[in-house]
This record gives C-alpha cells, sequence and structure tokens, in this order.
C-alpha cells in the first residue's frame, strides 16, 4: 500500500519513496536526560512508532533501521550536575532508564539504535573541523560557531529568513558573533564546569553544541542522507534548521528526504512546557491510567495538530479502548480467523491519520459484537483476527481481555481471586449471606462479579 507523508520541506503530503526498499532509514530527536519527562514529551515517540509499525509492515521489519538518540550532554544536564552535586552520568543513566520505562509503558516499540552523545564525540570534532577548513565555521571567545550567512539557502526547511532571527525564539544574540544566527558547534569549558562534561578538541577543551550531537549520529549510523527524520513542531527551528545546514554543508547532499513535525500538547490551551509549570508527568500518570489509556488519548488527534490533554480526553479514551476491549472479549476463544480488514492500514498510509484508524477499530469492535450476537464462529473469528492485527499497528490491545478489566496490582488482583475464591467457597457450602457479603464488598470497590457454567470471573466495571 502506498505511503504517503507531509514532508515539511515542501510543505505538502508527498508519496514516500525510500532510497532503497531493504534499508529504510529514520532517525527521531530524543529526550535530553535530566529530569522526569512531561507527556508531551510522550507525542513525538508515539507518533513515530505508529510510522516505525507501518514501515516495518510496509517493508518488513528487518529493512527498517530506527535511530533514536539520547541527550546526555547539554547546558540542562550540567546545571541539574552543579545543583545537585551529582556526577553527569549518574543523573543522564537514571533518567534514560526512567524514560525508556514510561515510553515502553505506553506500548513505544525500542529503537533499532539508540545512540548517546557522550559515545560520539569524536564524530562531532571531526564534523566541526571539516565545516571549519570549508569556511562554514568559525572561531570565538565562546567556542567555534557556524556562520549562518555561508549557507545560500539557510532557513529553506522552518522558512524564516536570516533577517527574522534578530530577536527569533531559541536564537542566542551575542557580540562575538557575525550574525544573530550563528549557532554554536563546540562550546567551550567554563570556570566550575564538571570535568565528565568536558572534551579536548583542536580548539580547546569544552563540549559540542546541542545540533551538531544529532547530524553527528544520524550520519554515524544511518548514513549521509536518511529517508525521514521526524520531532516535535519545537525542534523545526532552530535545531532541525541547523542539522541541515551542519550536514548538507559537510557532505554536500541533503540531510533528509523527508522531515516530519508533530504539533505541540497543550493543557488548558496553552503549551505544555516545564518553564509554564503546567506539566503532566508520564511517571505520574502512569500510576493513575494504564499505558494504553495515555497512548489511545495522544492517538486521538492527528499528529500534526495540536492536542489538548485534559481529564474529559482521558476518561473518554479509556471508556472508548474499555468498550473495544467488551468486544474482544466476547470473540476471545474464537481462533483460527485470518485478518483481513485493511482499513486501519489504509488510514495510517495516509499521513498517519490515526483519528481515522482509531474510528476503524471502533467499527471492528461493533462487528465482533454482532457476530458473538449472531453466535457466528466463523465471523467471530474473523473479527477477533481482524481486531488484533489492527491494535498490533496501533500499538494497542496488547493485554488480554481479562487484563485489562481486571488491571490493578498483581498484589490486588491475587487479593482480589481469593475473595472470588471465598464467595465460591460459600456458594458451594450454602452459606448465601457470606457470598453476599463478598459480593457487595468487592461491588463497593468497583468489581463485578460474573457468573457463569464455567465458574466466576470478575472485572473492573
Amino acid at each position: 500500500m502506498t505511503i504517503k507523508i507531509y514532508n515539511t520541506l515542501g510543505r505538502e503530503k508527498q508519496v514516500f519513496e525510500p532510497q532503497d526498499p531493504a534499508r529504510i532509514t529514520l532517525y527521531v530527536c530524543g529526550p535530553t536526560v535530566y529530569n522526569y519527562a512531561h507527556i508531551g514529551n510522550a507525542r513525538p515517540p508515539v507518533v513515530f512508532d505508529i510510522l516505525f509499525r507501518l514501515l516495518r509492515r510496509t517493508y518488513g521489519e528487518s529493512a527498517v533501521v530506527y535511530a533514536r538518540n539520547i541527550t546526555d550532554v547539554e547546558d540542562k544536564i550540567i546545571a541539574r550536575s552543579l545543583a545537585d552535586g551529582t556526577p553527569i552520568p549518574e543523573i543522564t543513566q537514571k533518567y534514560a532508564g526512567i524514560y525508556n520505562a514510561d515510553i515502553a509503558a505506553l506500548n513505544v516499540l525500542p529503537p533499532t539504535i539508540e545512540p548517546w552523545a557522550t559515545q560520539h564525540i569524536d564524530g562531532m570534532v571531526a564534523m566541526t573541523e571539516r565545516l571549519v577548513k570549508k569556511g562554514y565555521a568559525y572561531a570565538a571567545p565562546s567556542g567555534v560557531f557556524f556562520d549562518v550567512e555561508q549557507m545560500q539557502d539557510y532557513g529553506k526547511l522552518s522558512g524564516r529568513k536570516l533577517e527574522d532571527n534578530e530577536a527569533g525564539a531559541r536564537v542566542a544574540v551575542s557580540d562575538e558573533k557575525r550574525n544573530p544566527a550563528d549557532f554554536a558547534l563546540w562550546k567551550f569549558a567554563k570556570p566550575g564546569e564538571p570535568e565528565d562534561a568536558i572534551w579536548d578538541s583542536p580548539w580547546g577543551r569544552g563540549r559540542p553544541g546541542w545540533h551538531i550531537e544529532c547530524s553527528a549520529m544520524a550520519a554515524a549510523h544511518l548514513g549521509k542522507t536518511i529517508d525521514i527524520h521526524g520531532g516535535g513542531i519545537d525542534l523545526q527551528f532552530p535545531h532541525h534548521e541547523n542539522e541541515v545546514a551542519q550536514s548538507e554543508c559537510v557532505h554536500g547532499e541533503p540531510m533528509a528526504r523527508f522531515w516530519m513535525h508533530n504539533g505541540f500538547l497543550d493543557m488548558d490551551g496553552e503549551k505544555m512546557s516545564k518553564s509554564l509549570g503546567n506539566v503532566k508527568l508520564i511517571h505520574e500518570l502512569l500510576e493513575e491510567w494504564p499505558g494504553e489509556v495515555l497512548r489511545f488519548a495522544l492517538l486521538s488527534g492527528h499528529y500534526r495538530a495540536p492536542l489538548d490533554w485534559t481529564r474529559d480526553l482521558l476518561e473518554q479514551s479509556r471508556t472508548t479502548l474499555g468498550r473495544v476491549y467488551g468486544a474482544l472479549r466476547r470473540v476471545w476463544a474464537a481462533e483460527g480467523g485470518t485478518p483481513k480488514d485493511k482499513s486501519v492500514l489504509k488510514a495510517l498510509s495516509d499521513d498517519l491519520n490515526t483519528p481515522i484508524a482509531l474510528s476503524q477499530l471502533a467499527r471492528l469492535a461493533s462487528e465482533a459484537n454482532q457476530a458473538a450476537d449472531a453466535k457466528d464462529e466463523a465471523g467471530m473469528a474473523q473479527a477477533r483476527a481482524n481486531l488484533l492485527a489492527a491494535g498490533e499497528m496501533l500499538g494497542l490491545l496488547t493485554m488480554t481481555p481479562a487484563e485489562w478489566e481486571q488491571g490493578g496490582s498483581e498484589d490486588d488482583k491475587s487479593r482480589i481471586d481469593a475473595l472470588v475464591q471465598a464467595r465460591i467457597d460459600a456458594r458451594t457450602s450454602r452459606d448465601w449471606a457470606e457470598a453476599d457479603r463478598i459480593r457487595d464488598e468487592l461491588a463497593s470497590e468497583g468489581i463485578e462479579i460474573m457468573d457463569g457454567p464455567n465458574g466466576s470471573t470478575w472485572r473492573r466495571s
């Protein structure tokens, strides 16, 4: 099936044709690991996980090479180390582990490659040396800067002109720059900075600039020109624009053929960000909501559009997902079907249209209920297969219906199982008062007991 992607560089939806169908390359900017990630930080990995699944489904799992980096040297990390008196590796390893665990709980597949910035310093120095030698960069008192005026089409990704950068957001103005938009390739170490953030270079001891990190890592693992580069819309300028400048001036060819950017996650109409203090941490949300609910909510809007994060959105996502799991439960025993429905694949192939894909998932759930109502065994098997195949494409329905409906911790489930068994024992011994007491106790917790010919089961209502 043909895949169409909105290419930020071309500002239109384009048919995706890889350079090499046997090796499709995807790079997505990963986290800067110095603190817990908020749910807005989860949107890119979830969005590009959908793309990763789609590419694997279309070209084969072994054909897709997906790199998502870890930024483990950066100003915020240094500031955290100095404030806490904690070595940088201890900070970065801790929060990288938390990040990966958090997004794994959202059913995000691990990337093929997870390069860490500090493991690629030599490549960053080498790239900077080549830029200096070719006349694209210059040394200044605080470090080495890229000279944007030396690149004729600088700004082509974001559509910004150089004059727009005089006081633009995220552009550091300095008297030592030739142009306000010039950006650091190498930063000289400052007094008091930790030694684990300092490396040797031909220009002096210091560390790489943020932008050169991704250029070097992408080239090292995926090649000079990659198929798709993705990230949040906040990275389009200056980060991705500067990646384009560095990489293309070094290699003399495009850095990426397709650029994809997801929209912001808003909280009450405002961008969610640590600086505004309106963040919801993934770590904390997972204490209250199943990871699949968070994922469903993130997929409920088109990836390029802003998404307003509210409790109502989460409640609606849990209810809708619960209905799908309920339909799956009714056909769960009907094995042997072959997935034939392509509606979810078709929707995702059209620029990752997850709202349409989720609506098709709901339709498949309705078909499962209809087959179950009609006691159509073949139809039930077909419906089960279609639901599970669609769920796999979306990263949903990874639990059994019983696991979804029971939820909670293992200790809590064991406690409820014991109470259900105690009720069965009471009914067997005709102690109806005790059986009713246990039923009422569980009902007060929102636990529904379902008695059937094969025994008693339970779910959270």
